[in-house]
């Protein structure tokens, strides 16, 4: 894993394994943990940008480990890198450089907003080896893009490209291959522009809303709201003027 930190308040991982396509080996796995663990204890991390090195942002497991004695399933389930991303608090940019197949589209799917390469490709191919997915992509996906385009996915295995994701909103935005990196930066900065503790407590309030019913969800809202928006003192007021001015 390489972690790159950045003074306006976010940091890039990278998922640094390009020869093996960044397949998700177990000791991978092992570090993005430690590493979500590290970002999520800074407090001058708020936003997270999560990228691939080479040509790929991950091809999924490594299905060399897929065999190995005394291990089930490659240890997917116990060591889940989409649980890990879920520690982290704030917003998280995926920057889906390239090849993103299986495992690598269930962890994409796990970041709060997507921005492709016009190089990236998806696919999720489980059923092309036999496996089901264990990291939440088929609940996931059929939210994201609806149920009968994720079961055509799923079923057939066959490569989604960056155009047709972007139409099936799949992701959020394409854009060429160098300036990925600039735009998911960008992304993050305009982010930051909102207050630190709406800007978890924002992110919190879809993710809990988008696992209820949608009475339970308009009843958290309110109970969320009122705890944000509720009686303030005048030097907290003053405090969120002052970060509408760029004071603070």
């Amino acid at each position: 894993m390489l972690i790159e930190r950045s003074d306006d308040g976010f940091a890039t991982l990278v998922l640094n394994r390009p020869k093996k396509l960044n397949t998700l080996s177990i000791e991978m796995r092992r570090a993005f943990a430690v590493a979500i663990d590290a970002l999520e204890a800074d407090a001058a991390t708020r936003v997270l940008i999560l990228t691939g090195a080479g040509r790929s942002f991950s091809a999924g497991l490594d299905l060399d480990e897929w065999q190995a004695p005394g291990i089930v399933a490659a240890a997917a389930y116990e060591h889940d890198p989409v649980a890990a991303l879920k520690k982290f608090s704030g917003p998280v940019i995926g920057a889906i450089n390239g090849l993103a197949v299986t495992g690598g589209v269930e962890l994409a799917l796990a970041c709060d907003v997507l921005i492709a390469s016009s190089d990236a490709r998806f696919a999720d191919t489980h059923v092309r080896v036999g496996l089901l997915p264990s990291w939440g992509g088929s609940v996931r996906m059929a939210r994201r893009i609806g149920l009968h385009r994720a079961k055509e996915l799923a079923l057939t295995g066959r490569f989604l490209d960056a155009e047709e994701a972007m139409a099936w909103g799949f992701v959020n935005k394409v854009v060429e291959p160098k300036q990925l990196r600039r735009e998911a930066e960008a992304m993050a900065r305009q982010m930051l522009a909102g207050m630190p503790d709406a800007l978890v407590a924002y992110k919190r309030l879809f993710d809990e809303g988008d696992a209820t019913s949608f009475e339970d969800a308009l009843q958290n809202e309110r109970t969320a709201s009122l705890a944000i928006n509720g009686p303030v003192s005048q030097a907290e007021i003053d405090a969120r003027l002052a970060h509408l001015r760029g004071e603070g």
